[in-house]
């Protein structure tokens, strides 16, 4: 499909309605991280899960500095009537007030231009609705990670939380988490790991980062194996 986006893009200064108004989406995002996701359908029970889970998680991306704004093939009336059923979902008011904007793209333009379409999946006009996109862009308003789920699976949204961690992590010192790598949410600890990881340098300084999931990386020449080095 046209469009689409490669890490280190920059995003597309775009304008458009949402449920706060309109938007320039590079205003909108100021110097914070943000993350720009698609649902296929408002009033659709995966889509209300997934908004009704992020609209739970928004304080804890606040806390980060990233914003969030959602997006689909639906009208800003759509929008705001389907958040009263998300906000109902979550237990809360049933208000048309979420903690995100949501992008009105009825006529598919930001879709085809971010290639967001799930050709597979079709309206009731036989038109392709969105995918599950998920792009997360650095203040310097870089794409840092891309996600595209078909429309028939529901995204993980503490996993796109744990990501968001590792890319600010990562952006601010020169190593790279591992598997499953967390940080605990109430200290904003790096939780030790049982042991070290296969391959860990069997003692000195390094042994430490080891066992916090933060060893840096470094390649011989000429395509050499890896070797820790130290920060």
């Amino acid at each position: 499909m046209p469009g689409g986006l490669l890490l280190g893009d920059e995003a597309p200064n775009f304008e458009a309605n949402t449920t706060i108004g309109r938007i320039r989406f590079h205003d909108f995002l100021g110097d914070s991280w943000g993350i720009l996701f698609s649902h296929p359908r408002d009033f659709t029970p995966v889509c209300t899960t997934e908004l009704g889970r992020a609209a739970k998680l928004a304080p804890e991306f606040a806390k980060r500095n990233v914003k969030l704004i959602a997006l689909s093939v639906d009208s800003v009336e759509d929008h705001l009537a389907w958040s009263k059923d998300i906000n109902a979902y979550n237990g809360d008011e049933p208000t048309e007030k979420l903690p995100f904007p949501i992008i009105d793209d009825k006529n598919r333009d930001l879709a085809i231009l971010l290639g967001m379409l799930d050709p597979a999946e079709r309206d009731e006009k036989n038109m392709p609705v969105t995918a599950r996109v998920v792009f997360v862009f650095g203040p310097d308003k870089k794409l840092k990670l891309s996600i595209l789920y078909p429309a028939t699976t529901g995204r993980n949204f503490d996993e796109i939380l744990r990501v968001v961690k590792s890319l600010q992590l990562t952006a601010e010192k020169r190593v790279a988490t591992p598997v499953d790598w967390k940080v605990k949410v109430s200290t904003g600890q790096v939780p030790s790991q049982p042991g070290r990881p296969k391959g860990c340098p069997p003692s000195g300084g390094l042994q430490g980062l080891c066992e916090l999931g933060l060893c840096l990386w470094r390649r011989r020449p000429l395509g050499g194996p890896f070797h820790f080095q130290s920060l």
